[in-house]
């Protein structure tokens, strides 16, 4: 049995899978169609990258890293890069929707396939209800512009309200009125004002299903509408953030930006979560491989040209901010705005809320076009149902896996309150990408192919020892230290990364290993032990369920263990 849980399918057999898809109607070979251009694949990359982290999660993460922040979106930047290098290699070489999944099943066998599809699906999944509960937030602001108001138990989950309620009793009877926040009496105001069916209050966040079932319905009727609704959407708002760069640059007092590093570097990279959560946009891009003119040309061309233009970005938007007001200033849901209100200029903080609500949409149509693919992707090696890779006789879409999508994302948006997901989304973009820096050392080494992308081998023989050396000077006193002192648990990610990093260096000695995805699957560990030790655990517990369906159901169903390749 062993054997069989890293059995792995040919680049061949992964082809004719995508050959023998088959419709909602009779079953036969109707297939995605092919839209997509360099162009489009850019803007959907913009338009996954540039949403909830530029206009939101910027202002936590300067909080925290001061001026300094622009290091950790270059840092960012640079592990992202090594990332969609590997991205690139794989698109070029397997053309088939399915992301990280896909890769994986071609180079580490079914077993960690079906890790990493399971994980992608609740990266996918939580990350899409964070951004349609921070849409709802930013339409409800926008709508209180026209002096339209939404009843406040109509835009809130159950339990903030009844926590807020809670909490302001609490504080009124300590005599702790100081403490009541706004956003407390908010909250409150939802359940005192909320109708209600004996002791059960009617508290639900309508906006955030709203736009859930208006972004699934776009998905399902086609890449192309799709396609034509993202372009717009990202030319609006990059437009829109290079006007608060230039405009804010007028506004930039030179002194906001000393100290450079408030709280040191470790203040810089307690905002990796913030700043990452956003890059997921690479992995969205992947999966609509079998949607391009030209994957092996196209594809990798779309993820270097966006996360280059996603990241010149985003450091002159930390520039500006933090310029504008102290840092001390930006612990708030809507930096860009507030910046502005706080420099006189409301007007421009009214149509910065306008252009956020249009941003987290499109990062929201990305994201819900990504992970029905992967649904799909995973129904056609039989690990789960044959409904999944159902496809639409005249929309061409993965029908079913969109709708399911549809109701996975809706319903929490509606009823939860996940504000503190943005870490489990990243530990699971990290891992996904970790799996395809560690799957493109695995491949087999291929001469060049004029018009394909093909990743430049660089040998690792002599330079990762060097960074391994350097490495531990720079984390000797943290080492030393991992297991003494109070929650010594809490620092076994961290060990973890000292031992991957020693082995990648002895194999890249022994192996001559490629330098660019060893440097990818190192520094995207490393990021992983950043984030909380919570994470950690609720990422396992994540995997372990999923463990559970496969070996009672894709185990048994898979097409591999059905047929001998």
């Amino acid at each position: 049995m062993s054997k069989n849980l890293f059995r792995k399918k040919s680049l061949e057999h992964i082809l004719t899978d995508v050959k023998s898809g088959f419709s909602d109607s009779e079953h036969s070979s109707n297939h995605l169609k092919k839209e997509l251009t360099v162009k489009d694949l850019t803007l959907m990359g913009i338009a996954a990258v540039v949403g909830a982290g530029i206009f939101s999660t910027i202002g936590e993460a300067s909080f925290q890293g001061g001026p300094g922040v622009t290091i950790l979106f270059i840092i960012t930047a640079i592990t992202c890069g090594f990332s969609a290098l590997c991205y690139a290699e794989f698109a070029s070489r397997i053309p088939v929707a399915g992301s990280a999944y896909t890769y994986a099943y071609a180079t580490f066998g079914e077993l960690i396939a079906w890790i990493i599809g399971w994980d992608l699906l609740m990266e996918y999944a939580i990350g899409n209800i964070a951004v349609a509960i921070s849409w709802s937030t930013y339409f409800v602001n926008f709508l209180e512009g026209f002096h339209i108001h939404m009843p406040e138990y109509l835009t809130l989950d159950y339990f903030t309200a009844f926590r807020a309620h809670e909490q302001i009793i609490d504080l009124t009877k300590s005599g702790h009125l100081a403490d009541i926040t706004d956003t407390m009496k908010t909250a409150a105001l939802a359940w005192n004002t909320a109708p209600g069916i004996g002791g059960l209050k009617l508290i639900a966040n309508i906006p955030a299903l709203a736009i859930v079932v208006a972004i699934t319905y776009l998905v399902y009727v086609g890449i192309r509408e799709t396609k034509k609704a993202t372009n717009a959407m990202v030319f609006l708002k990059i437009a829109i953030v290079i006007a608060v760069i230039i405009i804010g640059f007028f506004y930039v007092t030179p002194a906001n930006w000393h100290p450079f590093l408030p709280n040191g570097f470790r203040g810089v990279m307690k905002g990796v979560s913030g700043v990452f959560f956003a890059y997921i946009g690479f992995d969205a891009i992947s999966t609509t491989a079998e949607e391009c003119r030209n994957p092996q040309r196209d594809l990798p061309r779309g993820m270097i040209y966006s996360l280059v233009i996603c990241t010149v970005l985003y450091i002159l938007i930390a520039l500006v901010l933090t310029g504008m007001v102290s840092y001390k200033n930006l612990q708030v849901g809507d930096p860009l705005a507030y910046v502005f209100i706080k420099v006189g200029l409301k007007k421009i903080s009214y149509v910065i809320s306008i252009s956020a609500v249009v941003a987290t949409a499109s990062v929201l149509l990305i994201f819900q076009l990504g992970q029905p693919r992967i649904w799909m992707s995973m129904s056609r090696d039989g690990l789960l149902p044959k409904a999944f890779s159902r496809i639409h006789p005249k929309h061409h879409t993965p029908s079913f896996a969109t709708i399911v999508t549809g109701f996975v994302v809706a319903i929490p948006a509606l009823f939860m309150n996940l504000t503190e997901v943005t870490d489990l989304t990243s530990i699971g973009t990290l891992f996904a990408f970790v799996l395809v820096c560690g799957g493109v050392l695995l491949m087999p080494r291929e001469a060049a192919v004029k018009g394909r992308f093909h990743l430049p081998y660089v040998n690792s023989k002599f330079i990762v020892p060097i960074l391994f050396i350097a490495g531990m000077y720079i984390f000797w006193q943290p080492f030393t230290h991992m297991f003494s002192g109070e929650n010594v648990h809490e620092r076994f990610p961290f060990f973890l990364f000292i031992l991957l990093s020693l082995i990648l260096t002895i194999l890249s000695v022994v192996k001559n290993l490629s330098l660019i995805p060893v440097l990818g699957l190192i520094s995207c560990f490393y990021l992983m032990t950043e984030l909380t030790y919570q994470s950690w655990i609720r990422f396992l517990v994540w995997l372990v369920i999923g463990l559970a369906l496969y070996f009672t159901y894709g185990y048994k169903h898979s097409v591999l263990g059905k047929q001998k390749l």
